[in-house]
């Protein structure tokens, strides 16, 4: 496969919005150094992004821009087709290629695709369109990009993300066919699971462990409040990092948390699938903001329309994006790793290296349900569609149930 060099296609929605290709010279060179159709194949992405970005979530723009800037990068500088031109064998063929693209196709860290140099967005030459996923606290240097393979929710991912591209501009009147659905059928990238699987989660002793950590961290420094409340809404309110980030669509305040006319605390989120719910609220969380708000000059508890975020940055205003409200979670994670391996070792520590945000999520659901609280609870707290989705992800009733019937077989 002849080494080619890509180029970002795509901006942040809000720069999108307002995109003139004079302010990109390195994107406006790329469109145009090749067949007319380039550029038009390009609008046809930004049109349907910036629909996206009307219309979903910010989390589902950004995963959509990344899955279309591959897909016409492909097309550019390897297929050589237009998007209207292709049928079933050549979207197989693409997945062939994400399932091993070149080498310098494949980054190990998220940088940014632009950088602002001389009053123009140039693109970054450290950026490539896919990332290999690397164990916290590896190596970089000696991570092989030869064993990259996408996971075969990130081939799903492919295909919804190519798909909604597809069925927009068939609904547009800009193509006339969508090869995407009937190239899925026949990927044989793609695996049927039945699996069992396992939620990650931290054990109580390991919550207890690293709840302790951040109540040491907070009271040498101030500073490491936020992460202190911060750890302990993710578990007890069972909240993905993006509920708490500052959005285009959405900015929590601490208005969000209310009192009922029974006195019960409750928290309004807006969540997956662009989603209103309110999460209870336990007494043993109300100490927590409390200390938190102490910290900041406020009063003790929220009130109605408060505006003052509910995390925000130490230097500027407003609240704080999923990647920096990750650096706080991962403050902790860090030190309880560092302290739990000086006094236990690496067998004990080992699952706060490999711990993400999303652990302290399922660790508060599984801790709830073993306590004994009724599952449609957790589910309408988690914000999940049905409670069997619940039950698959954190009970598994029928896997346990097999599990106990196949125990006792004779060899």
């Amino acid at each position: 496969m002849a080494k080619v060099t890509p180029v970002p296609l795509f901006t942040t929605l809000d720069n999108l919005k307002h995109t003139d290709l004079g302010d990109y010279p390195d994107l406006f060179a790329f469109l145009n150094e090749g067949p007319n159709w380039r550029l038009q194949n390009w609008r046809w992405g930004q049109e349907f992004l910036l629909f996206v970005g009307r219309h979903k979530s910010s989390h589902t723009f950004t995963r959509f821009r990344s899955e279309i800037e591959r897909f016409l990068l492909w097309l550019y500088l390897y297929k050589n087709q237009t998007l209207e031109s292709l049928k079933r064998n050549d979207v197989l063929e693409y997945m062939d290629f994400i399932w091993q693209p070149p080498l310098n196709w494949i980054s190990l860290v998220n940088v940014e695709k632009f950088q602002l140099v001389g009053g123009s967005y140039r693109a970054n030459k450290a950026w490539a369109p896919f990332r290999m996923v690397v164990p916290k606290g590896s190596d970089l240097n000696k991570a092989d990009k030869k064993k990259y393979r996408p996971s075969q929710q990130s081939i799903h991912a492919a295909f919804t993300a190519l798909n909604a591209l597809y069925k927009y501009l068939v609904d547009e009147e800009h193509i006339y066919g969508n090869p995407i659905q009937v190239a899925k059928k026949h990927c044989r990238l793609i695996h049927k699971d039945a699996q069992v699987k396992e939620v990650k989660r931290l054990t109580e002793q390991q919550w207890e462990y690293l709840l302790k950590t951040a109540h040491k961290m907070a009271d040498e420094d101030h500073l490491y409040e936020r992460n202190l409340f911060l750890i302990a809404a993710m578990k007890t309110l069972f909240l993905r990092i993006s509920e708490f980030s500052e959005r285009p669509d959405w900015s929590p305040h601490m208005g969000h948390f209310w009192q009922d006319h029974n006195q019960n605390w409750w928290l309004k989120v807006y969540g997956k699938g662009r989603k209103l719910r309110d999460i209870t609220v336990p007494d043993g969380f109300i100490p927590y903001l409390k200390r938190y708000r102490t910290f900041r000059g406020l009063d003790a508890l929220p009130v109605i329309r408060e505006s003052e975020p509910i995390i925000e940055k130490i230097r500027g205003r407003g609240g704080m994006t999923s990647r920096q409200l990750t650096r706080l979670v991962q403050d902790v994670f860090d030190r309880a790793h560092q302290d739990l391996l000086a006094q236990a070792g690496t067998d004990e520590a080992q699952n706060f290296k490999q711990a993400t945000t999303h652990w302290l999520r399922h660790t508060g659901a599984s801790l709830e349900i073993e306590r004994g609280r009724p599952l449609k609870d957790v589910s309408e707290d988690l914000g999940h569609a049905s409670m069997a989705i619940t039950d698959a992800v954190y009970i598994q009733s029928e896997s346990q149930k097999r599990a106990a019937s196949g125990k006792n077989r004779k060899v």
